[in-house]
Parts: structure tokens; sequence; C-alpha cells
């Protein structure tokens, strides 16, 4: 089968989507399907992973680069790059099929395309990362940026969603009829950080306890129910009520910490901003506990890492993703709510008992390798038979 996959960046970006994406394609190749990534991260060709991939970078001063700075118009200068570039590999050696994220729909324009079938894997959606609009012209601009994920996915052959409960949230998000095949695939974690994290020793109890945090400085991540926790447990730690610890910010560089922070609170903290694979991975091989208060997550790739490395997590109980791989496995505390107090009473007990942490890790590495590469990849070339076999029947009726 041959898979046109589509991609805002690639590795070695650092984010979750580009860790998302090499998993999914490298799965592919395993499975042994014909795998082209198109980026729009990058310019040139090359072999990864057993991967063909396509950079298509937009180049500065250029038509389409300069259609992205205009408001919501902008939003389509990335999908009309893309179908640009998969129409020309594709109109000599064709696609069986074509893969893209929902997030701000880069393959709206390949939807409803009787000779090259598109199926969406849904992060999550765009409304769920952006602050509440500052002018007008922010809340257009949002407007369409969710109007073409919600016509991507509409338009899209197959649905697939990280979790059951993940599937129900963009159902009712994007308004979806339910007449297309759908599947509920997991993600695997990149091989490097399974091997880095099998050989990674618990560190000791020694003070300070080190505390680690992965992700952007956003609501959704719960952010700001994070550095209120630290606010109140700096604090505690002051007066020797807890005992002295540090955190560690990788996602999230020093300008993005508030003005008005506590400077007890500041002290204790490193912003360490966007970090390579293996200070990534060397982040976790330090950290007593990993701290992951998101108030949503369509699959939460970090309590997976936090889990491969036996690390207690610390997350928030609304979030469905982490009741399910952190909670009901006991990999660590739920807070009860995404705030400063509610997060720092998950905490304060994990920081002053080293047992309890490691009766968390015990469990923890329980709880890993639920998901691999094998499963993602036959999952996946399931679900776009499925999609394949529904769009040929649509054409022929």
């Amino acid at each position: 089968m041959r898979v046109a996959y589509l991609a805002w960046d690639y590795p070695p970006a650092p984010s979750g989507l580009s860790t998302a994406a090499r998993e999914i394609a490298e799965s592919l190749a395993m499975a042994g399907a014909d795998v082209t990534v198109f980026a729009l991260d990058r310019t040139g060709r090359e072999r990864m992973g057993g991967v063909t991939v396509v950079g298509i970078a937009l180049p500065p001063g250029g038509a389409l680069a300069r259609l992205r700075r205009w408001g919501s118009a902008g939003h389509l200068a990335a999908p009309l790059a893309f179908r640009r570039a998969v129409r020309a590999v594709h109109a000599h050696a064709p696609f069986d099929v074509a893969e893209a994220t929902n997030w701000y729909a880069p393959a709206v324009l390949l939807a409803r395309r009787r000779d090259l079938p598109l199926v969406t894997r849904s992060s999550t959606p765009a409304a769920f990362t952006r602050d509440a609009p500052a002018s007008l012209r922010d809340g257009f601009d949002g407007r369409t940026a969710d109007a073409l994920e919600r016509a991507q996915a509409r338009g899209s052959a197959g649905l697939i969603a990280n979790t059951a409960e993940h599937g129900a949230v963009i159902a009712r998000a994007y308004a979806l009829s339910g007449r297309q095949p759908e599947a509920v695939i997991g993600l695997s974690l990149p091989p490097e950080i399974t091997a880095a994290a099998r050989g990674a020793a618990y560190p000791d109890h020694s003070d300070p306890v080190r505390l680690l945090f992965v992700g952007r400085a956003e609501a959704r991540k719960g952010f700001d129910a994070l550095l209120g926790a630290i606010a109140i447990l700096a604090d505690e730690a002051a007066f020797g009520s807890v005992p002295p610890f540090v955190l560690d910010l990788l996602g999230v560089p020093p300008s993005d910490l508030p003005g008005d922070l506590p400077g007890g609170a500041r002290a204790r903290i490193r912003a360490r901003g966007r970090v390579p694979a293996d200070e990534l991975a060397e982040a976790y091989a330090a950290a007593h506990a990993v701290l992951a208060p998101s108030r949503y997550e369509s699959f939460g790739l970090v309590y997976q890492e936090a889990l491969a490395y036996g690390r207690p997590v610390v997350a928030c109980a609304l979030d469905a993703s982490a009741r399910a791989f952190v909670g009901d496995p006991g990999a660590g505390p739920l807070a009860r709510d995404a705030t400063g107090p509610a997060l720092a009473d998950a905490l304060r007990p994990l920081l002053a008992d080293p047992g309890l942490r490691l009766a968390y890790r015990t469990r923890a590495l329980a709880a890993a390798g639920r998901f691999n590469r094998a499963a993602l990849g036959r999952e996946t070339l399931d679900l776009y038979a499925r999609a394949i076999a529904a769009s040929r029947a649509r054409a022929t009726r």
C-alpha cells in the first residue's frame, strides 16, 4: 500500500506532532507499506527509518509564504502547499491513501477526492489550544481554523482517534455523522525512548526532589495550575514543611514565565525551552516525578514516556487519558481539579515520602509498554483498507 502522510514537522523537530508522525510513518513501513512523508518544516528529499521524507517548506517571499501572513485566509497556505506536493507525486506514482492530522486541517483540500481517500487522525483540536481571542480579528481567525478542521474531518474517508473518549470528543466538536469507518488506535513510543528508559535507574532520594514538566505553557496543559502549585509548595519548603525541590520545564522558555511569579517559586524553576532528544532522555532519567496536570489530552505521550521511565506521574482527574493511563493503574496521584491548591495537595505526599515514590514507580513500570509499533501499523492499515473500500463504494453509488 502506498501512503502519503502529511506532517507539519518531522524529527528531529522536537514536538508531539513530530514524534507521532514518525511513529505512525515508521510503523506503517515496518508493516510493509510504502510511505512518503510530506513535511512542511524542511526542504529536500531523504530516506529516514524506511520512510521517504519530502520537504515542502514554503519558500520565503513566495506567494504561499505571503498568504500565510494574512489572517483567516492564511490558513489555506499550508493546505495549498500539501495539495500541490501530493498531487505532483500522485500523478505519476499514485498513492492508495493519504493521512493527516486534524490540527489546523493541513489536508482539507484533499478531502472528498475520489482518487485518493483521506484518513484524518485526530489530535487535540486547535480550538482547545487557543486562549480567548484578544480581538474580533483573532476570533474570526480562530473560527476559520475550526471550520477548516471540521470540513477536513467530515470529508475524510476514515477517522482515527487515540482513545475512545477522544473519539467521542472529536465527534461532538466536528458534529460528525458517524457514517465513516473509524478506529481507536494508541500511539507507540520511539524505540530510542524505550531503550533509554529501560536502562534508566531511579535517582537516589537525596535533596532536592527533582520534578519535570514536558509541554507548552498553555492552559490546556494545566500550566497555570502547575505554577500555582509550585508557588504554594515553595513557601512551604522555605519553612521546612516539605522537602526542597526543583522543577525543570522542557518546552517552556524563560520568557513564558509570568512576570508576577513569586520569587520563591521562580528560584526553584529552570525553564529550558525546547531541547533535543538526548537532553529529554537525561531529564526523564534525572526526575523523581513527572508533573502533567493537563485539562485535556487526545492521548498524552508524556504519560507514556513517564511510565516507560518508571516515573510517578502527577496528573489531573479532568483528563480522561490521565484517568485511564495514570489513575487506573495507580501510576501516580490525580489532582481533583486543575488548580494550584488541588495540584499541590496531590504532589505534597510525593515530595515528603520516598517510599510512596517507589510504590508509584513500581506500578508505573507495570503499566508501561501498552502500545507498540507492530499494533500501530497493523491497526492503521486495517482502517486504511476499510476507508478505501468505503470510498470506492461511495464513488460507485
